[in-house]
């Protein structure tokens, strides 16, 4: 919406032109998002849920009766900004929209006195995650008509079968959905590890891939929209540093849900629209093994009756709280560094290696 009345308004005023600048927008969007969250956010503390203490998590009590649910109130502020500040396309205002369903999904979960089963949430899940599937399939593709992945030890991008990139990306997005779900069980913790996800995301969009020199010297594809996908991500960023301002520990108020719910989505679609599947691991490693693997754990036994990991404790963060007696700080600060170094490694192997 800015930048569609800056091009008119620069014609009268020359300055305007500045708010077309994607620099710029960049930077609006990321202060606007924190500082309107940071203010806003306290204000709904009262009309939000209040936390029923989870069931078999190591910080049950401390959670107990603080607000919950405040996903819906940060991932709405970054669907507004995101209109806002964003010019954006027909298949980014889709994905906007299904974040802003599946941060619904969550809430709707969180404010419900009995607690959705697994499978109607798993059953919702697939649909968003095919929804946004096949917007990806029909708003990433070359313009040849093909869609390609490219990858690390390889210089040429790899045509993907269309049913292949379905798959691959329903799977991609299914898990950060959950797996980012599962990670939300100590002050700071998930949203922290996805602030590090979002920024490397908006680094790749805006600096590598939205950069037609630096992608053609990384031998990587050139992303037209990576820009507009750089402003999405640090407004999501925005809001997300906005929430954690009242989430560090000790937290006032927690996402819940919907907020973590979304938050994976979104760190899931971004993943797929770079075009490499395998950067998933440089935004999500810590929280595809914190959650990821208890996930694994519940399905072998549930499915296939076979234990594993029966002497370790999912998620992770729960296990190094009671068996190792980690504090809230500790998990955090320790966990944010495995992180960190890992991203660090994958983002030189997956754009130098190849």
């Amino acid at each position: 919406m800015i930048y569609l009345f800056a091009s008119w308004l620069r014609e009268y005023f020359s300055p305007a032109r500045l708010l077309q600048s994607h620099t710029v927008l960049i930077a609006l969007s990321l202060f606007v998002g924190f500082l309107v969250t940071v203010l806003l956010l306290p204000k709904f503390y009262k009309w939000l849920p209040h936390d029923r203490g989870r069931e078999y998590t190591a910080t049950a009590e401390a959670a107990k009766g603080k607000p919950t649910g405040s996903g819906v109130v940060f991932i709405t502020i970054f669907a507004f900004i995101a209109f806002l500040f964003v010019p954006l396309d027909w298949g980014q205002i889709v994905i906007v929209v299904l974040t802003w369903l599946t941060m619904l999904t969550g809430y709707l979960d969180d404010r419900s006195i009995k607690s959705w089963g697994e499978y109607r949430k798993a059953l919702l899940d697939l649909i968003l995650s095919i929804a946004a599937a096949f917007t990806l399939y029909y708003t990433c593709r070359a313009d040849d008509g093909n869609i390609y992945f490219w990858l690390p030890f390889t210089t040429k991008p790899i045509a993907v079968a269309e049913w292949l990139y379905i798959i691959i990306t329903v799977v991609i997005i299914w898990a950060s959905i959950n797996t980012t779900n599962c990670t939300d069980g100590v002050d700071g913790l998930s949203s922290t590890l996805v602030l590090i996800g979002l920024i490397t995301l908006g680094i790749i969009f805006y600096f590598i891939l939205g950069h037609t020199v630096i992608a053609k010297y990384l031998l990587v594809p050139h992303l037209a929209d990576g820009a507009q996908w750089a402003i999405l991500v640090f407004a999501l960023a925005g809001v997300l540093m906005g929430y954690l301002w009242h989430n560090a520990f000790p937290s006032k108020v927690l996402m819940g849900d919907a907020g973590s719910r979304a938050l994976g989505f979104f760190i899931g679609v971004c993943v797929m629209v770079t075009g490499n599947p395998f950067l998933l691991l440089a935004t999500s490693t810590i929280i595809l093994i914190n959650g990821g693997m208890g996930l694994l754990k519940v399905a072998l036994l549930r499915f296939f009756k076979i234990k594993i990991f029966s002497t370790i404790r999912f998620p992770l963060h729960d296990h190094m709280r009671q068996k190792l007696n980690w504090s809230a700080t500790q998990v955090l600060v320790k966990f944010m560094i495995l992180q960190l170094l890992i991203t660090m490694v994958i983002i030189g192997i997956v754009f130098k290696v190849r």
